[in-house]
């Protein structure tokens, strides 16, 4: 794929993935045949920052989990009140770096 392309997507995109992750997806992708690069700019990521704010203003009530995919500890969340506020008081500090992760997983599923 054309180094530029590829560039252009990553900057554009780097607050959706971990630095860590950066180099990894630019290497991936500079192999990737041209075909996916359609399916990869479909590919909808999910802004950490939105979903820090949902954590803060309905982090309870597990809504933020809800929203990058975690139905089962949305579930968990939402039925206990957030872990009595433990819970949500922890996912102010995890939820961006769980929401990274879980952009990496969709992405990855076309680098591959």
């Amino acid at each position: 794929m054309d180094s530029q392309k590829v560039d252009m997507y990553v900057m554009t995109n780097a607050k959706y993935f971990k630095s860590q992750q950066l180099n990894y997806i630019r290497e991936r992708m500079l192999a990737m045949d041209d075909s996916k690069w359609s399916m990869l700019q479909s590919v909808e990521l999910k802004d950490p920052t939105t979903i820090l704010i949902v954590s803060i203003l309905a982090g309870g009530l597990g809504i933020d989990r809800f929203m990058i995919g975690d139905t089962g500890l949305g579930v968990a969340k939402l039925l206990t009140c957030g872990g009595a506020g433990i819970w949500a008081l922890v996912d102010l500090f995890l939820i961006m770096d769980a929401t990274r992760d879980k952009n990496m997983e969709k992405v990855q599923q076309f680098l591959a």
